[in-house]
């Protein structure tokens, strides 16, 4: 039986199927392990389950025990991990596609109604009490006949398109490639991101963090959206430059954000929540038990089928 290492605390049902699947190493507390103690840790291991929370750097990986073969990433995303030092040292990376499709959609749509409608100004109100209703109080924008722009028009962009068209949304999209006319659905394509920010009343970023897209929301791209767009990011908060989007927003140059992620979670920049209008979560796309249930299963099942057929469709290195 192969011995894995899981860095964090999974789910009971998920923490039972490792321990028939495999010998596993479990972090009973949910501590945040250094990269220095996943390197001890995993010391006669065959595979670490990673989460977003462990950088898996060059250095990291190049101090791993030889016997590590793959870390089996329990996110979509991979950005925490050095894919090519992996592959230099010859450890397969996999992921977690599709199963988190549909719990990240809702945010990306609940991100995209809290921002339009003041949600983080009418929860503090409504707290605060003694509010007096009138005509002009806490107006929003409505969703009806909007332009909503799509960055990354993959599973996730795809669901958010599909509910946003039922709300009376308009679709546009910039993808690396221009899908084909059933996925498109009757979305208008951009090739490139200015022409696709110039038409977004409001711009959902649900695109992967690359070197390409790092810091692609940023001084100079700001300025191609409409006065007074809303910006939110379901995605990875490397996509976006904070001090441009919250001097953006201070300019009111962009209405308002609707964000799940940062960079340096759980740190994320001070500014935005000086902002009345930064509708703010702390990074919960797939949190629904089953989701993470689902996550956790396939990143144990991405092992197993590595060990049992020396690959994984899952494999992202």
């Amino acid at each position: 039986m192969k011995k894995i290492l899981i860095t964090r605390k999974l789910i009971k049902e998920s923490e039972e199927k490792a321990s028939k699947t495999f010998k596993s190493i479990f972090n009973s507390n949910d501590e945040i392990y250094s990269q220095s103690k996943v390197i001890e840790m995993s010391k006669g291991c065959d595979g670490i389950l990673t989460s977003l929370t462990d950088k898996m750097d060059q250095e990291t990986i190049n101090k791993l025990p030889d016997s590590i073969k793959i870390i089996s990433n329990f996110a979509v995303g991979f950005g925490n991990i050095d894919l090519e030092a992996a592959k230099k040292k010859g450890i397969a990376v996999t992921n977690t596609p599709e199963v988190l499709s549909n719990a990240t959609a809702e945010i990306g749509i609940l991100l995209i109604l809290g921002a339009c409608r003041r949600a983080a100004e009418g929860i503090e109100s409504a707290r605060q009490g003694g509010w007096k209703w009138s005509a002009d109080y806490l107006i929003g924008k409505q969703l009806t006949g909007t332009r909503l722009g799509i960055l990354g028009m993959g599973r996730i962009g795809q669901k958010i398109a599909k509910i946003a068209k039922s709300l009376g949304m308009i679709i546009h999209y910039h993808n690396r490639s221009k899908l084909n006319d059933d996925k498109e659905d009757g979305a208008t394509y951009h090739d490139n991101i200015k022409s696709l920010f110039s038409v977004s009343d409001v711009l959902s970023i649900c695109c992967p963090a690359t070197k390409e897209t790092e810091n692609m929301i940023n001084k100079e791209t700001v300025e191609y959206f409409p006065k007074g767009a809303i910006i939110t990011n379901v995605a990875r908060g490397d996509i976006v430059e904070d001090e441009a989007l919250i001097d953006a927003l201070n300019r009111r140059k962009i209405y308002a954000v609707g964000l799940d992620v940062y960079k340096n979670e759980p740190n994320l920049n001070p500014g935005y929540l000086k902002i009345k209008t930064a509708f703010v979560l702390p990074h919960l796309g797939s949190a629904t038990k089953d989701t993470r249930v689902a996550m956790a299963n396939l990143a144990i099942d991405n092992i197993d089928e590595f060990f049992k057929t020396g690959n994984c469709k899952n494999k992202v290195n």
